[in-house]
């Protein structure tokens, strides 16, 4: 595979991507990767780079610019924080996301979008705001919508990979999304994992106390879900 970075703007900020192609020059899917609350970083790069071994490119969307990546918790929320309030701006930053990586040359227009945490949340809002895409998947994400805005008519296949036991996402918010995707008519499925906590894909998450565990048996399932909703997707 091949890996570059991608830059591109939304209005004055510019952001900067990262792309992983498969080998060869033909045009494929791709799918765009939302980073957490830390920014594009290393997790999602690897993410990108797993993405274009199953033949797609993988693009890690830069949701803050410039690349930045926070250095802790208080800082990372403090580089979320402006998005979550502002989830009109969030949209529009996602939406160059999606165009910059829609002008790939070897981009064939199939897109989807993955997202983890942070992400998870803006992959949903991507759907609410009727992208055109052909799918969403939702690791560990925030489910709550945003508030005053809308939905516009879903186009993409929603997916969301959930741990059971978050305690940032507990069951009342888990069947609140539901009745929302079911509202919206959306073609929707939630995998909800028993016993597992907020960020179980990230085998850096180690604070129980702050409700984020890595989880290597539901991680190796979201994944293995990932994969056939991919496939079905963007065949």
């Amino acid at each position: 595979m091949t890996t570059r970075e991608i830059r591109y703007r939304d209005g004055d900020v510019e952001c900067i991507g990262l792309l992983a192609e498969p080998t060869g020059s033909g045009r494929v899917p791709a799918v765009a990767i939302v980073h957490a609350w830390d920014g594009r970083d290393a997790f999602v790069a690897d993410k990108a780079e797993s993405i274009a071994k199953l033949g797609y490119a993988g693009f890690a969307l830069d949701v803050y610019g410039g690349a930045r990546t926070g250095s802790g918790p208080e800082e990372n929320s403090k580089l979320m924080q402006p998005f979550l309030a502002d989830r009109v701006m969030l949209r529009k930053r996602l939406l160059a996301g999606i165009e910059a990586l829609r002008a790939q040359p070897r981009v064939n227009g199939r897109i989807a979008a993955m997202g983890y945490c942070f992400g998870g949340l803006c992959v949903l809002d991507l759907a609410r705001a009727g992208a055109d895409l052909a799918g969403v998947i939702s690791n560990h994400g925030l489910f709550n919508p945003p508030a005053g805005v809308v939905n516009a008519t879903i186009r993409a296949r929603v997916l969301a990979l959930h741990g059971y036991d978050d305690p940032m996402v507990p069951p009342d918010a888990m069947i609140a999304f539901a009745k929302e995707m079911t509202e919206s008519r959306a073609d929707w499925q939630i995998h909800a994992y028993g016993h597992t906590l907020h960020a179980f894909t990230n085998p850096n998450a180690n604070d129980r106390a702050f409700g984020a565990l890595y989880d290597a048996k539901a991680d190796r399932r979201a994944w293995e879900t990932t994969v056939n909703f991919l496939r079905e997707c963007l065949a």
